[in-house]
């Protein structure tokens, strides 16, 4: 295997790990904070809305957004690092 290919192949495993960490983030907070903790969460209102379903119904959306950026972040660096920046 040529050093390009490893070089290649260690950026993809880096890039997995960041998508698999924050897919993961994303899971949690839309599946385990709008439905899974709902009722615990509901004890909280934000706005006059219960957290749970302020999380159901929003949240997920944010914090989704807020990883896009997050992500494009973190390839920006990896880019860096192995020599792909631009």
């Amino acid at each position: 295997m040529s050093d390009k290919q490893k070089k290649a192949t260690a950026y993809w495993k880096e890039n997995v790990r960041y998508l698999f960490i924050l897919l993961s983030i994303w899971f949690a907070v839309s599946f385990g904070a709008g439905i899974l903790f709902k009722d615990a969460l509901n004890t909280i209102k934000i706005g006059g809305f219960k957290l749970g379903f302020w999380f159901a119904q929003q949240g997920s959306i944010y914090v989704f957004v807020i990883l896009i950026f997050v992500y494009v972040r973190l390839m920006n660096k990896l880019d860096k690092k192995y020599g792909y920046n631009e």
